[in-house]
């Protein structure tokens, strides 16, 4: 077991990570105070260890359909007949779109109450589950409607990781190949809890520095901009990981169209996602024009466009990036078929 401190100004927490962990919820709620619970998990109910008081168990869906601000109020609906008040506690169990979604609504409920996260795919795990960013998607774009909400723990379990199908390893490994180029060490000579540990630890000491996304904690969203592009352009049948992959060889060679890096580390982008067996190729159906469209929406996108890309001093934001060069860039990328990226992920099961 292994455990990453997250220390801010208004709220400091404990990631805990490895087998067997979830069984600590009981004790983190009752150092909490909390005096009734309610649990929202998209997993079976014999995945929930005991909260140890009085609790309402509510389920939920992984996926970007149900994250949405009617599932939010909906779950707000229930805290309301269930008579949680704000020394009560909200617990999350389920993948990265669970997480942001149950976060959301303990954001809001009581304008915020206590939440435990306890995230079951290695996407939430690595990712979703720490900083306290919480959204939900609009029609026109994703993530784009928000708070940031620190939990008060989260127990990263590594059991959970067994019964994941191939698929969803994947696109969690999207996140942490991401992390090579956003101050990690080399991650690919590591046990899986290792890459976990490191890459929650990065995005804890990110945090620390840049809660609010003022500054430093842009270089979260390396492979972002296109990734989520990627995503709305194809339904959401690249999964989130996948797409953050394509983003990262996306940005490594716009990286290198600009002249801020070599052709040496511009490949460098490609093996890394390859070490993962994760796609570096866009997907045949989206096409340049679209992908643009949806890049305009993206937070980040102030003065024009903006991209996360590597550089002689390390990654930075880069804003008001030439149209026409991020263009020529994505028309130079290979591509394959959705249906092929499927296949050679090991399909579509969750």
């Amino acid at each position: 077991m292994t455990a990453v401190s997250l220390r801010l100004r208004d709220q400091s927490y404990e990631v805990i990570i490895g087998p067997g962990v979830r069984t600590a919820l009981a004790g983190v709620v009752r150092r909490l105070g909390a005096q009734r619970a309610v649990v929202v998990s998209a997993r079976p109910r014999q995945w929930v260890p005991d909260t140890g008081v009085p609790s309402l168990v509510l389920p939920a869906r992984d996926g970007e359909q149900d994250k949405t601000l009617g599932t939010v109020e909906a779950l707000c609906g229930e805290f309301a007949r269930f008579g949680l008040t704000r020394s009560d506690v909200v617990v999350s169990c389920g993948g990265g779109t669970t997480t942001d979604v149950i976060g959301l609504a303990a954001a809001l409920y009581h304008r915020g109450v206590p939440v435990i996260h306890l995230p079951t795919s290695l996407l939430a795990q690595v990712d979703a589950s720490v900083g306290g960013k919480t959204a939900v998607n609009l029609p026109v774009g994703k993530n784009l409607v928000g708070a940031y909400w620190q939990p008060s723990a989260v127990l990263c379990d590594t059991d959970y990781l067994s019964t994941l199908p191939r698929r969803e390893m994947l696109s969690g490994l999207g996140e942490i190949a991401r992390c090579h180029f956003i101050g990690a060490p080399d991650l690919r000579g590591l046990t899986l809890a290792e890459q976990i540990t490191a890459s929650v630890r990065l995005k804890a000491r990110i945090v620390e520095a840049d809660e609010r996304d003022t500054g430093m904690r842009h270089l979260l969203n390396y492979g972002h901009t296109l990734g989520h592009a990627v995503e709305r352009a194809t339904g959401y049948a690249v999964r989130h990981g996948e797409a953050v992959a394509i983003g990262t060889v996306f940005a490594g060679r716009l990286a290198g169209a600009l002249g801020r890096i070599g052709q040496a580390r511009v490949a460098e982008h490609h093996d890394v996602v390859r070490h993962y067996g994760l796609p570096a190729a866009l997907p045949a159906e989206a096409d340049t024009a679209a992908l643009m469209r949806l890049m305009r929406h993206d937070k980040k996108a102030v003065r024009g466009l903006a991209f996360v890309l590597d550089g002689p001093k390390g990654a930075a934001l880069v804003s008001d990036v030439p149209p026409d060069v991020v263009a020529g860039v994505l028309d130079g990328m290979p591509r394959m078929c959705v249906a092929d990226l499927v296949a050679s992920s090991g399909g579509a099961g969750r």
